[in-house]
C-alpha cells in the first residue's frame, strides 16, 4: 500500500466543532496507525463568512486536543492561481463553460419550473453555446455534469451509494469575481496534496457524486471516501447550540480535560468491543474504519462529565495543580501576587480530587479554602448554625484553641472526646462545624478541610458560627 495521506479541512466560519474535532480525530488517528500523513488545510475562500479569529482558535483547538498535523497548515486563499489553471484547463477541454445569467433570471426560472411541478430543477444550460455573450456582465464558470448513467460511491463506512446523473447540475465552479467555489477546490487540493483518503461527516456525501465527476474530468484517480454518520443531540436532531456546548473551547474554559474530551469523541460513533477508556496509544493501536458505526452518535453531556472525572482522578495531582490554577485565577482567588504556597494548593487540590468533575468544579468549590469569610447556603445555615449545636461548636473552638499539636489526628481525637461528652453521633457534630467552616453541609473530610483551612482561620470561622448560633 502507498503512503497513507489524510486531511482535516474545517472552513473558519465558527470555533472548532464537535463534530469538526472528532472528524479531525478519527483522521489523525487513521493517519498515525497506518503511519501516514495527516494534513491540515483551511477552506477559507468563502471569505465573507471566513476570518481570521476562527483560523487560531480552529488551530489552537487541535492543538489543546493533541492533534498534531504533519503538513500546513495550508490555506486556500493562498492557492488562487492553481485553482485557476485548473478552470482554465476544463474550458479549454470543453468540460466547463461560461454562464452569464443573473441571480434574478435564475431564480425566475427556477420559481416557473417549481409551478410547471418539474421533478429535478436544474440549469437549462442555456449559456452553453452561446454565440454573442454580453459584454456588460462578468460571467460564472460551470461544470458540465454528464446527464446519462449513474455515479457510484464506494464508500468505506457506507457501503455502495448512487447517484443517477441526469439529477446532477451543472455546478458553478468558480463565481463571477474570480473565487472558486467549495466543490472545485476540494478536488484541486485533495489532487494536489496527494489525499488518498476522504474521511469526513455524511452531510458531505451528496457532494461526493459532484466531486466524483470533476475528478474524472480531470483524469485524476479517485480518493477512498468514508462518511461518519452525524453527531445528534438527545432529541435526535442535528447537535446544534440549544443542545448546550457544542465547541471545543466551550469545554476547554469549562474545565474539562483534553484527554477525556479525545476518548470521548472517538467513542462518538466507533467502538472497540465494551471498552470505554483509552489511552491515546491504545487508540492508535486500535482504532480502524471497520469500527465506525453506521448510524448516528447521540451526544451525551453526562457521559462526557463522568469520563472528565475519571481522567481527573487518573491525573497526578502536581500536574492538576498548574491545570486548576488558570481557574483559581479566573475566579479571582488567586493571582501571580498572592499564590500561596505549592505544597498547601497540593493539598487543597487532592481534597477534591475524587469529587471534582471539572476543572472550574474545583475552583468553585475550594472557594471557602481562600476567601477570608465564607457565604452561608441559607438552608444549611438555618438548619445547623442554631442553639440545638451551640455546645458542640463552643467545645470545637475551645479544643482548637487549646491543641498543642495541629493535626488530622489530634483534630480526630478532639471531635470524638465532643461526642462522647455529649453523647452523640459524630456527623451532629461535624455537620455544624463543616457549615460553619464551608459554608454549606457537602465538602471532603472534615478533619482534612480543618487542616487546610488552617488554625486561626477556622477558629475566627468557629466564633463567627458561634455568634449566628446564639442568636
Amino acid at each position: 500500500m502507498s503512503e497513507i495521506r489524510v486531511r482535516f479541512a474545517p472552513s473558519p466560519t465558527g470555533y472548532l466543532h464537535i463534530g469538526g474535532a472528532r472528524t479531525a480525530l478519527f483522521n489523525w488517528l487513521f493517519a498515525r496507525k497506518h503511519k501516514g500523513t495527516f494534513i491540515l488545510r483551511i477552506e477559507d475562500t468563502d471569505r465573507s463568512r471566513s476570518t481570521e479569529e476562527y483560523i487560531e482558535a480552529i488551530i489552537d483547538g487541535m492543538k489543546w486536543l493533541g492533534l498534531d498535523w504533519d503538513e500546513g497548515p495550508y490555506r486556500q486563499t493562498d492557492r488562487m492561481e492553481i485553482y485557476q489553471r485548473y478552470v482554465q484547463r476544463l474550458l479549454d477541454e470543453g468540460k466547463a463553460y461560461y454562464c452569464y445569467c443573473t441571480p434574478e433570471e435564475l431564480e425566475e426560472r427556477r420559481q416557473k419550473a417549481m409551478k410547471e411541478g418539474k421533478g429535478v430543477i436544474k440549469y437549462d444550460r442555456r449559456c452553453l453555446d452561446l454565440k454573442n455573450p454580453p459584454s456588460d456582465r462578468k460571467p460564472v464558470v460551470r461544470f458540465k455534469m454528464p446527464d446519462a448513467g449513474v455515479t457510484i460511491i464506494d464508500d468505506l463506512i457506507k457501503g455502495k451509494v448512487s447517484y443517477p446523473n441526469d439529477q446532477l447540475d451543472d455546478l458553478i465552479i468558480m463565481r463571477s469575481d474570480g473565487t472558486p467555489t467549495y466543490n472545485f477546490v476540494v478536488v484541486v487540493d485533495d489532487v494536489e496534496m496527494g489525499i488518498t483518503h476522504v474521511i469526513r461527516g455524511d452531510d458531505h456525501l451528496n457532494n461526493t457524486p459532484k466531486q466524483i465527476q470533476i475528478y474524472r474530468a480531470l483524469d485524476f484517480e479517485l480518493p477512498k471516501f468514508a462518511h461518519i454518520p452525524m453527531i445528534l443531540g438527545s432529541d435526535k436532531t442535528r447537535l446544534s447550540k440549544r443542545h448546550g456546548a457544542t465547541s471545543v473551547q466551550a469545554y476547554r474554559e469549562m474545565g474539562y480535560l483534553p484527554e477525556a474530551m479525545v476518548n470521548y469523541l472517538v467513542r462518538l460513533g466507533w467502538s472497540y468491543g465494551d471498552q470505554e477508556i483509552f489511552s491515546r496509544e491504545e487508540l492508535i493501536e486500535k482504532f480502524s474504519l471497520e469500527g465506525v458505526a453506521k448510524t448516528a452518535a447521540v451526544f451525551n453531556p453526562e457521559k462526557l462529565l463522568w469520563l472528565n472525572s475519571q481522567y481527573i482522578m487518573q491525573t497526578p495531582t502536581e500536574k492538576l495543580v498548574d491545570l486548576v490554577i488558570p481557574f483559581l485565577k479566573k475566579e479571582g482567588l488567586i493571582s501571580d501576587e498572592n499564590m500561596p504556597e505549592r505544597a498547601w494548593l497540593t493539598k487543597a487540590v487532592e481534597s477534591y480530587k475524587q469529587r471534582a468533575k471539572t476543572l472550574q468544579e474545583f475552583a468553585t468549590s475550594m472557594r471557602y479554602y481562600f476567601t477570608e469569610d465564607v457565604e452561608f447556603d441559607e438552608k444549611a445555615r438555618n438548619k445547623f448554625l442554631t442553639e440545638k449545636y451551640l455546645p458542640y461548636l463552643k467545645d470545637i473552638k475551645e479544643g482548637i484553641e487549646n491543641m498543642e499539636e495541629f493535626s488530622e489526628e489530634a483534630l480526630e481525637k478532639l471531635f470524638q472526646d465532643v461526642v462522647e461528652k455529649h453523647q452523640t453521633k459524630l456527623r451532629h457534630v461535624a455537620q455544624p462545624v463543616r457549615v460553619a467552616l464551608t459554608g454549606g453541609t457537602a465538602s471532603p473530610g472534615i478533619f482534612e478541610v480543618i487542616e487546610i483551612i488552617g488554625k486561626d482561620k477556622t477558629l475566627r470561622r468557629l466564633q463567627r458560627a458561634i455568634e449566628i448560633a446564639g442568636g
